[in-house]
């Protein structure tokens, strides 16, 4: 493994919640500054491709998580916070097919914003 991947696998593994490629980026970025957008691009692309993290779309743009559960992502339409709700049981979806992945995006009013009134 090249010096840049390493420094990426050690933030990679750091990250607890949602990020984008500019964040891991900006965070391996201080610590080697030869490692350009495009190697963060290859390696989160190689990542999700080996199960490594999960992406999806969220607003036009690619997210990533390490969360691996099942689980939707809830999205406040007025602060913009997304948040994991993990599923327990997805028996309620009826294929003969092996499932590999699903995603459920939902949005609506965080609990934070709800209480603000807003």
């Amino acid at each position: 493994m090249t010096k840049q991947k390493k420094i990426l696998q050690q933030e990679l593994e750091k990250l607890t919640s949602f990020f984008d490629t500019e964040e891991l980026y900006h965070k391996a970025a201080k610590l080697d500054s030869t490692i350009g957008i495009a190697t963060v691009y290859r390696f989160l692309k190689n990542c999700a491709e080996k199960g490594d993290v999960h992406s999806y779309l969220c607003k036009r743009k690619t997210i990533y998580s390490t969360n691996k559960k099942n689980h939707c992502h809830f999205t406040c339409e007025n602060c913009g916070d997304v948040k994991h709700i993990n599923i327990k049981n997805i028996d309620f979806v009826q294929l003969k097919e092996k499932i590999c992945h699903f995603q459920v995006d939902m949005t609506g009013i965080c609990d934070k914003c709800a209480r603000k009134g807003v």
